[in-house]
């Protein structure tokens, strides 16, 4: 029962995965933590992230933003390198950089409501303030594999075309899960039972991506961020519940 359970949270996570190229691992590891356990949850979770990112890329891989792909791997990884070096100085103060990360994701999730509501364009930071986010998200996600939230709050306001939008987060997230990926396995997260629950969710997976990607087509751009900004405040939220 658990393992049907666990891919049902599979299929549902990575629909809304595709639909708007993020969320996913975000609204399954709770879920799945509490099935299956949080070693092999991170494992799989993080491989079906990308094979799901992969899945996207393939139908609108026209759509990457390349300029800001490149930008915010560039800022990403020296972050996430960052990251791993001061986790063991960082790790005792998890509570509290969750409580701030949740609140300013909550904070730019809200604020972007409202200017939808008000049909105002959503203002892009600036230089100096992406900059920041990035590097913060990177060493966020290199510290507590959560840096996810920040970089969706930059790239709601950088990339305003829904495709775009889809296409080149899908790319970043190859990258960011690929590392987490190698990361797991020289940890020793892969063994025999691991890999064979692995083998079950990819057909799972496969249907998922295919429904993903049915819905995105139907969405209109009104419905595409009500969804995206519902997700981050989500997201925000489960911050603070970490």
């Amino acid at each position: 029962m658990q393992t049907v359970l666990f891919l049902l949270v599979v299929f549902f996570t990575n629909i809304i995965q595709c639909v708007t190229g993020f969320a996913g691992t975000v609204l399954a590891m709770p879920f799945s933590v509490m099935l299956i356990g949080l070693a092999p949850a991170k494992a799989i979770l993080n491989v079906l992230g990308a094979a799901a990112s992969v899945g996207v890329l393939c139908r609108c891989y026209k759509s990457v933003n390349k300029a800001e792909f490149l930008k915010m791997t560039g800022f990403l990884l020296p972050g996430i390198a960052a990251g791993y070096f001061l986790s063991p100085y960082l790790i005792s103060v998890q509570k509290a950089a969750y409580m701030i990360l949740g609140g300013v994701v909550i904070f730019f999730a809200v604020l972007n409501f409202i200017k939808l509501i008000k049909k105002k364009e959503a203002k892009a930071p600036g230089k100096a303030l992406s900059a920041i986010i990035l590097l913060a998200s990177g060493l966020v996600h290199g510290v507590f594999v959560c840096g996810g939230p920040l970089l969706v709050t930059y790239a709601s306001r950088k990339l305003t075309d829904t495709q775009e939008f889809r296409a080149t987060l899908s790319a970043t997230w190859i990258v960011l899960n690929g590392l987490m990926i190698v990361s797991d396995a020289f940890n020793g997260y892969f063994d025999a039972p691991t890999l064979k629950l692995l083998a079950f969710s990819l057909p799972v997976l496969a249907a998922a991506i295919v429904a993903g990607n049915l819905i995105a087509k139907r969405l209109s751009k009104k419905a595409f961020l009500i969804l995206s900004y519902a997700l981050m405040l989500i997201s925000g939220i489960s911050l603070f519940l970490k």
